[in-house]
């Protein structure tokens, strides 16, 4: 989880407000700080950490420009932050657009991917939208994944990104196809219906 210095050095320790929490399930010391830019089409940057301890509960980043929310949870307090979510029937979402749709947190795990990402908010800088997942490979696996990477001509990050979607569409694929058996999601079964889909457009 990332610390108290690295929040005040990603908003250049620049602070605009402070609250306690008010909620319980980040114990009694909970407090919140917050580093808004004074921008509606801004950012904040927020985190919510222990008095007493220094330790950190919560760290969240408001980019309103771009629409986007990002949210990283200490995994030691992610189920009572949950369970009280659901008790007081909060909706998993930051804010609300004018139009009534909802901004959603994007939850990161990595502190570095955090950190990225508010120094890029707050520096009005570009920045990826992907989200970082942490892996572990074995010895044996790492070099193997390498060696494949290699004989793809690839990067073995882009190697492991490639590996992963095909992993996540696998996953789906098999979902769907719990859901609907009977259902031919087929590129031959699809073809048919653009078609007719085509032709009643024209023909209108």
């Amino acid at each position: 989880m990332i610390t108290l210095k690295d929040f005040m050095e990603a908003v250049d320790f620049r602070i605009t407000e402070g609250s306690n929490y008010g909620w319980q399930c980040f114990g009694p010391n909970a407090y919140s700080l917050d580093s808004w830019n004074g921008d509606q089409d801004g950012h904040t940057i927020s985190i919510v950490f222990d008095t007493k301890t220094q330790e950190v509960y919560q760290a969240l980043a408001y980019d309103y420009r771009h629409e986007r929310a990002y949210r990283m949870t200490n995994p030691d307090f992610k189920s009572a932050f949950d369970e009280e979510c659901e008790d007081r029937d909060v909706l998993d979402m930051a804010w609300e657009l004018d139009d009534g749709s909802p901004v959603k947190y994007v939850d990161l795990d990595l502190e570095e991917d955090f950190l990225e990402k508010a120094k890029a908010i707050v520096n009005g800088e570009t920045y990826d939208t992907r989200v970082k997942i942490p892996l572990e490979f074995s010895d044996e696996e790492l070099f193997s994944y390498m060696k494949m990477a290699h004989e793809r001509d690839m990067t073995f990050n882009a190697f492991v990104e490639m590996v992963l979607k095909e992993a996540i569409e696998n996953e789906l694929r098999k979902e769907l196809d719990d859901i609907l058996p009977e259902y031919d999601f087929s590129e031959e079964a699809r073809v048919p219906v653009a078609k007719m889909k085509a032709k009643k457009k024209k023909k209108g």
